[in-house]
């Protein structure tokens, strides 16, 4: 993202962003991208108050805002102006979970009709705002796609959650699943029995989920749950593999 915004020189190439070479022409391009008339420059103004929140700050200086509102701030003015290519590079990082989560509903707002490469440390950001995602690992790019399809190409499985009471017969209910599968591992910690349901057997899921609610009350179950491979479960299975020999994989 640096080579892109110009801040370190390429070593080879360049790159083009609506027709303009941002290496060569990159004052001028910066020039007009935000080259707005004075009356649309306060109305531009005022709108971005409103979206980022930030309207009783419109006389702070930045040096005195939060480091979450600096955030904020600086997503506005990426997006402001009907910027049609946007670069966030970490725009949530440092910021509380509340500040996170209207900063990303600000920019699934404003992403429409614009070009946004955004980096990100939070798998849950990649998954709830990225169109396509591409994951990076050992300095080069090992995959690129929408969630869902890199879900299926290297998840694979769903995740099952079994909350137990003080009073859980913990082999009764591992042996409820393994009856129908098995090869599950099971990993008990604390309060939660967990395992990995291989998606080529989800035939036998509605079983397995029949007879947990049949007995609940025997088995000392509180509640369970399965839901499908996180992004973060993907981040960790990707960087693993660019780890391994190339005749290993």
């Amino acid at each position: 993202m640096s080579i892109l915004t110009g801040l370190i020189r390429p070593s080879d190439g360049t790159a083009l962003v609506n027709t303009f070479d941002i290496f060569e022409e990159h004052l001028k391009f910066y020039c007009q991208l935000k080259g707005l008339k004075k009356c649309e420059t306060l109305e531009e103004i005022e709108r971005c108050l409103y979206v980022l929140g930030l309207e009783e700050k419109r006389h702070t200086q930045s040096k005195n805002l939060s480091g979450g509102m600096k955030r904020k701030l600086c997503v506005g003015i990426a997006f402001s102006a009907g910027s049609k290519v946007v670069l966030l590079d970490e725009p949530t990082a440092g910021m509380d979970p509340g500040a996170r989560r209207s900063t990303w509903d600000l920019i699934q707002n404003e992403k429409a009709g614009k070009t946004v490469i955004l980096s990100t440390h939070y798998m849950e950001e990649a998954d709830l705002l990225g169109d396509r995602v591409a994951i990076m690992a050992e300095g080069k790019l090992q995959c690129c796609g929408s969630s869902l399809f890199l879900k299926a190409k290297y998840g694979g499985a769903y995740n099952l959650m079994v909350v137990k009471k003080e009073t859980a017969d913990v082999d009764g209910i591992k042996n409820i699943i393994l009856r129908s599968i098995p090869s599950v591992e099971f990993k008990d910690v604390g309060a939660e029995i967990s395992c990995t349901l291989p998606t080529e057997k989800i035939s036998l899921f509605p079983g397995i989920f029949e007879e947990l609610e049949a007995r609940k009350d025997e088995f000392g179950i509180g509640t369970y749950g399965v839901g499908s491979t996180t992004m973060e479960e993907i981040f960790v299975r990707v960087g693993e593999a660019a780890k391994k020999p190339i005749d290993e994989l």
